[in-house]
């Protein structure tokens, strides 16, 4: 006896390329690194200004030039 085996076939849809996704997604994700670099720029920003009124940087006026004396070689 001898037995068939049907045949089914399955129709599989053509891989297609979404450009628009592609260029939409790397937009976002373009978004997000400018939004976070934004935000830490801002944080180190504030953080030296408040650095800088807690201990202003000293200025050549009050502790004048000091000059090395030479070595000889």
């Amino acid at each position: 006896m001898s037995q068939t085996v049907p045949t089914l076939f399955v129709r599989v849809e053509r891989p297609t390329f979404d450009v628009v996704r592609v260029v939409l997604s790397s937009l976002g994700i373009a978004g997000i690194c400018a939004v976070t670099a934004l935000v830490l720029g801002i944080a180190l920003g504030v953080s030296v200004i408040l650095r800088r009124r807690r201990h202003p940087p000293l200025s050549v006026a009050e502790t004048g030039l000091v000059l090395l004396e030479a070595r000889r070689p």
